[in-house]
């Protein structure tokens, strides 16, 4: 049963990744990669928000399953953000890699952190 929920997670996470970063990206002239950057910051404020459910008894170990687990499994993508970085830095835009890898973690932590307190103050 777990990894039906898993499974169930994920047939939503990844085409939900595919169209939102080619959304995000068709709006942005630049050569960073804003979708990436988009689908990585929201799966892990939705992580936050799920894991801080849980841990508050708000939400069920079935619900970690199919949404942290399957949905932002597959939503986020450390592979494609460190594909492209390197291709950035290959590419002569070293500086925008810099800021990939910054705003990435920063944002990552920042967005994961305020899922967590944001389910703490609705069920903490």
């Amino acid at each position: 049963m777990n990894w039906l929920l898993v499974v169930a997670g994920a047939v939503v996470g990844a085409p939900l990744r595919y169209l939102t970063d080619r959304a995000v990206q068709s709006r942005h002239d630049s050569v960073f990669p804003w979708g990436t950057f988009a689908v990585n910051v929201v799966g892990c404020l939705v992580l936050g928000l799920v894991t801080g459910a849980v841990a508050a008894g708000a939400a069920s170990s079935h619900v970690q399953l199919l949404l942290g687990t399957g949905l932002c499994g597959a939503l986020t993508t450390y592979s494609t953000f460190s594909y492209e970085t390197l291709r950035l830095a290959e590419g002569g835009a070293g500086r925008y890699a810099l800021a990939n890898v910054v705003g990435s973690v920063a944002a990552g932590l920042a967005a994961v952190y305020a899922g967590a307190a944001l389910a703490a103050a609705l069920w903490g």
